[in-house]
């Protein structure tokens, strides 16, 4: 089962994907509207789940004292895929292995070497674990891009919804961040109620604040940067999506 991200978990994977040398969680937190704790505390969290799995330099290897990168398409039966897959991985050039879900070419390795003679003996090898290698050819570029589904939706001139789920009946389940100087901010949830800043009908579920996830109350002052979980039983109104948003 796949893990749920809201805009702020997609945001930080689209920006470590561009750059992550020169990401920050400030720098993610001021695009977003929220802490730069929150930031660092949803990377740890996105680690922690797998789905960020390590941070790699992208090296121009030929620009390294002229070396060779060579790619090799092979098939392995697929009985016995997973093991080549980790074999591979062991052999001296390998610098990256992908598997495929299909039967034929279903392994492609990527291999650096000083020279022909160096790249030929990582074929060698390949062929002697039980990879048949049906195409090889001399990598001239590579390029990794950010996901663009993940990254900023112009189309919504930057306002406070995080994520968002309709449920059955009307109702919605929604994460707002709220801005620095929105309606909300400095409020109580009590001094929200009694101003009419927040509709009867919503529900504060939950409040992230840096590190934190605090159970609301009357009494819970909502911050600037906050990521708050609302229950709209009706569904989000307007009223309600402005006081977390910029005053206009």
């Amino acid at each position: 089962m796949s893990d749920r991200l809201d805009e702020v978990d997609k945001r930080i994977l689209y920006r470590l994907a561009q750059n992550a040398r020169e990401t920050s969680a400030p720098a993610i937190a001021e695009e977003v509207n929220v802490s730069a704790g929150t930031i660092r505390n949803r990377i740890a969290g996105l680690e922690e789940a797998g789905i960020i799995r390590g941070y790699h330099a992208l090296i121009d290897y030929q620009r390294a004292e002229g070396r060779l990168t060579n790619l090799y398409i092979c098939t392995s039966p697929v009985p016995d895929r997973d093991r080549l897959y980790q074999q591979v991985a062991e052999i001296p050039g390998v610098v990256g292995v992908r598997q495929l879900m299909k039967g034929q070419s279903n392994l492609h390795v990527t291999a650096v070497g000083d020279d022909i003679q160096e790249l030929t003996r990582v074929s060698n090898d390949l062929s002697s674990i039980g990879l048949e290698i049906e195409e090889e050819n001399l990598l001239q570029s590579e390029q990794i891009l950010p996901y663009n589904k993940f990254g900023p939706d112009t189309s919504r001139d930057g306002h406070t919804i995080a994520d968002f789920m309709k449920l059955s009946g009307g109702a919605e389940v929604v994460e707002l961040t709220v801005s620095a100087n929105a309606e909300i901010a400095g409020l109580t949830l009590s001094e929200a109620n009694q101003r009419g800043v927040i509709h009867p009908d919503i529900l504060v579920v939950s409040i992230e604040r840096d590190d934190t996830i605090l159970t609301p109350r009357g009494d819970t002052t909502v911050r600037s940067d906050d990521l708050v979980t609302v229950f709209c039983r009706s569904g989000l109104d307007k009223e309600t999506l402005d006081a977390f948003g910029e005053k206009r």
